[in-house]
């Protein structure tokens, strides 16, 4: 029992340091003695055993951040004896109150600065029990007996208190509840939930994921786990760890645990400091000298190349040990670049589920394999199994596998957790993982995630939610045609990318022809092309009655009719059957794609355009037409071919002024750059053009741009000729965005109103009117179809242009929002940036607040993001770069305002491309380093765009515009001038480039499209 091994160290080192906790203020640390940690806990024990029924103390839920008092509240409600639920006051209440409901908990204790939140978060469900403890901290909330909804809402699962029937047995058995006269317990051969003292803690998995999995741990899973790793790290009353994980994360245990019951110390810093690379490591490697650090690959990650070289993995480090788990190991060559030839730090490797909690498998990466003589390609084997586990890998057949591949399956006597519903398991029992693993010589190497999950910072992706919420798939396929097609665009997201690489990332290698069949097949054809490859051996997966049905979001009222959107009656609007499909290009190279096919388009000029991997496919490689490419950890995946066509350029040109100055990093410009048209507006265009590509060729492609002077215009693309011209109520600023069906064109106005515009011919179908002005740029849910769009009223809206009503308003607590929202699938977040400097993350659906951070100063910058971090520019100089949670992992610091959004090129491994007006074009990697800057002739407003041609030699290039009306081309690799030319005007719009085409608006009151060629090329 936990409690019993803490107190044996408590004998033994009373007077030791058991918590330090470092605010990272400026004030000094504080610490608490093993004896006073006990002393508190024993305390809180008989305050809760006082107070809480019988009934109630199977479990008692914990609502706080870490702090100082945290082992002493963890100990004094094991000591009761009951099972600690810790819930994250930062989670959606909605997951908290799911978790609550389904672990039955009567009783929860809140830390008390946070009363207010838990209150407000869960109005009605609780009362107080009693007054606080004022020097403990906590304050105890019960269910309230009015609440029937709540108490009686534990999802479908039996109460943990109440009787059950031992699996296979024919006798009832009693309580759950521990101090009960009578506990009798199930037949031999089971472990029982209800046996007194049984259960130490109780998680759920990520409730991101679809349904959150409840996890009951009973203290003989968890403590052979703790024991055998303390061995195995060595650790000792002199070792210092470090609380890396958050309390809901079942790694934490293991972490607090291995030190309280050795008589080492635990360092708990507060969870805004783990945002902070340099003062997180100040404290972990400066103040405290942490000796063993557990924690994700991301975790170490965030804290920088830099800094891991410098303290974290350096020649006089005090981290003894360094143990990575929760997700896939990084790879030997990288972990060799940040360790110090000198560094005598144990590395780790650790694997294992939550549902047998915590880690299974342990291996020491050898130190020879540091050596500079050693492969680099050497892989990393999981290991051993920790004491009381048990492996299997079996194939898919349920045979065992002793060498080659299949999934591994986790267990042991004991090593036994309860899921859900779960009272009774035999022991023994296997779970299995969903991670498929390669045997060979005994040894097991991870291969990837094959199940219907997804393994994503020690959070799993289930591929049925991706398929309801990104696919948008419906439940029943009879009402389908087996043509019906995919249809896909929307503003910010490009999902139908997303589902390749989470497919390609699933399989663990290149499908063939996977893209393009989502692109231009069936449903049932890409199914079958999913399932062909995932589940080669079953047979029954691939029968035409067997196709996968999945959901569609039970408020998007769409349903799939043949080769067409139909939109049911409550919408108000039917789709026709003849929509033309569609890809569309924007600032900051956005891109989406609706019902896009290659059957019309024959290759010839091709190009390639670096799609943002905006929480879709991370490092994706799209060539637009040409070849796609998926960088999934690191490895580049088999090529896939999408081929349309360019069409050739015929037209005269007439020059701008080409400039072959000396740039710097800059060789002789080797580009040309000459007007194929320019369109007169008749006011300044600050807006930025959005390009949308039909893909079949009697419909030209076609620029959509808004001016001061009121007008929004509709452009051949091609030939420059206006399609159709429709005069707004005030100056234009705000960029278009296009509607989920592809009908609509989306465009904020400085009257205060979004204006939402026929596509086909400017007819207002709608105006949605807000309080003021309209600058920012919708964007479109190519999910749901809303448009989420901000206002200077200082709120952010969210839009149904089918049923013309408003969703919900959010006000954003100060401040005009100027910027464009950022929308991303996984987690389901819509970010917000504010000119009161706030950076905001919110649910997309409820219009709730999921989180918040103040950069201080007014932000015109628009977040960017991708699937693991959210980045935005700030009038301080400081380019931004958060976690989807909140976290601030780095920030990258220019000598001017960074008015320019950020750039997050999949063209490129992961760099980051934005301007300052410091006059620099920066390019840095995802872990905050600089990898060049080139010094433009003035300030850089614009975003810039990443791009690829096979007609321009085939350079990953990048086009941005300073505003003195300069357009540069760099070689995105290397920062290197390749092309300049100067438009006769300021230029605050973004570039935008389709083909060796690149459209921009000018403050000269004109639209232009320039033509790229290299220079000396006959370019008729």
């Amino acid at each position: 029992m936990l409690p019993e091994l803490v107190a044996r160290a408590a004998r033994l080192h009373p007077a030791r340091a058991a918590v330090r906790f470092d605010e990272c203020r400026g004030k000094p640390p504080a610490s608490y003695t093993y004896a006073t940690v006990v002393e508190l806990a024993a305390e809180l024990a008989a305050f809760l055993q006082e107070r809480c029924d019988r009934r109630g103390r199977c479990g008692i839920g914990l609502y706080c951040y870490p702090g100082i008092n945290l082992p002493s509240w963890i100990l004094g409600i094991l000591q009761v004896p009951a099972a600690y639920s810790p819930i994250d006051p930062d989670a959606p209440p909605t997951i908290s109150t799911y978790f609550m409901k389904k672990s039955n908990l009567q009783y929860i204790l809140v830390e008390n600065d946070k009363i207010n939140k838990f209150q407000m978060s869960h109005a009605g469900c609780f009362y107080h029990n009693s007054s606080a403890i004022e020097h403990i901290g906590l304050t105890l909330f019960q269910v309230s007996s009015s609440n029937t909804d709540f108490s009686s809402e534990g999802g479908n699962i039996k109460s943990k208190c109440e009787p059950f029937k031992a699996v296979g047995s024919s006798q009832p058995g009693y309580t759950i509840c521990p101090d009960q006269s009578e506990v009798k317990t199930p037949e031999a051969g089971y472990m029982d939930a209800g046996q007194k003292d049984t259960l130490a803690y109780v998680m759920h998995t990520s409730g991101t994921t679809g349904i959150p999995k409840i996890v009951r741990v009973p203290h003989k899973c968890i403590v052979p786990n703790i024991q055998h790793l303390k061995s195995i790290f060595e650790i000792t009353q002199d070792d210092v760890l470090f609380l890396a994980s958050p309390l809901t994360f079942d790694p934490s245990v293991v972490e607090l645990f291995m030190a309280l019951t050795s008589g080492a110390s635990i360092l708990v810093v507060p969870n805004t400091i783990k945002m902070m690379p340099t003062e997180l490591s100040a404290a972990l490697f400066h103040r405290h000298h942490v000796t063993v650090l557990q924690a994700t690959p991301t975790l170490l990650r965030r804290f920088g190349a830099h800094i891991i070289k410098s303290r974290v993995l350096s020649a006089n480090t005090s981290l003894r040990v360094l143990a990575l788990g929760g997700e896939a190991f990084p790879a030997l060559s990288l972990l060799k670049s940040w360790k110090h030839k000198e560094n005598k730090t144990s590395i780790f490797n650790l694997y294992g589920i939550t549902e047998v909690s915590s880690w299974a498998t342990c291996y020491k990466v050898p130190e020879e394999a540091f050596s500079a003589d050693f492969r680099t390609d050497f892989p990393i084997p999981l290991g051993s199994p920790l004491l009381g586990t048990k492996l299997e890998v079996r194939d898919a057949n349920g045979s065992e596998v002793l060498e080659g591949e299949g999934q591994i399956f986790i267990g042991g006597e004991e090593r036994i957790c309860f899921l859900d519903d779960e009272m009774t398991v035999p022991l023994g029992t296997m779970r299995e993982t969903g991670d498929f693993v390669r045997v060979k010589n005994a040894k097991l190497f991870f291969l990837g995630r094959k199940d219907n999950q997804i393994k994503r910072h020690s959070k799993r992706f289930n591929i049925e939610y991706l398929q309801q919420s990104v696919l948008c798939l419906p439940c029943d396929s009879t009402g389908i045609s087996k043509d019906a097609v995919f249809l896909y665009s929307g503003g910010d997201s490009l999902k139908a990318l997303r589902f390749y690489e989470e497919i390609e990332m699933l399989v663990g290698k290149g499908v063939p022809g996977l893209l393009e069949v989502i692109l231009s097949h069936s449903i049932e054809e890409v199914y079958r092309h999913i399932l062909k490859t995932m589940f080669a051996d079953e047979e029954q997966l691939m029968s035409p009655d067997k196709v996968v049905k999945r959901k569609l979001r039970e408020d998007s009222g769409e349903e799939f009719h043949g080769k067409y959107i139909k939109l049911t009656s409550e919408r108000g609007l039917e789709i026709a059957s003849g929509l033309i499909p569609f890809i569309a290009l924007n600032r900051g190279n956005h891109f989406f794609s609706m019902n896009f096919t290659k059957s019309s388009m024959q290759p010839k000029n091709t190009v390639q355009v670096g799609v943002e991997p905006l929480q879709q496919p991370s490092f994706l490689r799209s060539k637009i037409p040409g070849v796609m490419k998926s960088h999934v950890q690191g490895s580049e995946l088999e090529n896939r071919i999408l081929t349309l066509e360019n069409k050739a350029n015929t037209n005269d040109h007439s020059s701008v002024q080409q400039i072959h100055a000396e740039c710097s990093h800059s060789s002789v410009a080797e580009l040309a750059l000459c007007v194929r048209w320019k369109s007169n507006t008749r006011k300044c265009v600050d807006a930025s053009p959005l390009v949308i590509i039909a893909a079949k060729e009697e419909v030209s492609a076609c620029v959509y741009v808004g001016s001061h002077s009121h007008a929004v215009q509709a452009i051949d693309l091609d030939l420059g000729e206006i399609k159709w011209e429709k005069t707004l109520g005030d100056r234009i600023e705000s960029s278009a965005c296009v509607s989920k069906c592809g009908n609509f064109i989306v465009v904020g106005c400085y009257d205060g109103s979004v204006y939402v515009l026929q596509s086909s011919d400017g007819e207002i179908h709608w105006a949605f009117v807000t309080a003021d002005t309209v600058k920012s740029s919708a964007v479109v849910d190519p999910s749901s179809g809303l448009v989420y769009v901000g206002s200077h009223d200082q709120h952010v809206y969210a839009l149904d242009i089918y049923k013309k009503m408003c969703i919900w308003k959010l006000h954003c607590e100060g401040g005009a929002v100027f910027s464009s929202p950022c929308l991303s699938s996984f987690p389901d977040h819509l970010y917000i940036a504010t000119l009161g400097g706030l950076l905001l993350a919110v649910n997309p659906v409820m219009g709730s607040k999921i989180w918040k951070s103040n950069l201080g100063k007014p932000i015109f910058s628009s977040p960017h993001c991708n699937e693991d971090y959210v980045c935005v520019g700030c009038v301080d100089g400081n380019l931004n770069c958060y976690t989807h949670y909140g976290e601030k992992v780095w920030q990258f610091s220019t000598n001017g305002p960074v008015f320019s959004s950020p750039c997050l090129s999949s063209l490129t491994k992961q760099e980051i491309f934005f301007g300052s007006h410091d006059c620099f074009i920066y390019c840095c990697n995802m872990e905050g380093n600089l990898q060049w800057k080139f010094e433009a002739t003035s300030s850089v407003y614009g975003t810039p765009f990443i791009f690829q041609s096979d007609d321009l030699n085939n350079k990953i290039l990048l086009a941005a515009v300073s505003t003195d009306g300069k357009v540069w081309i760099l070689n995105a690799k290397s920062g290197t001038a390749e092309g300049v030319a100067k438009l006769p005007g300021e230029v605050f719009s973004s570039p935008v480039v389709w083909g060796t085409k690149l459209v921009v608006g000018c403050r000269n009151d004109y639209v232009y499209c320039l033509d790229l060629y290299i220079a000396g090329k006959n370019n008729s």
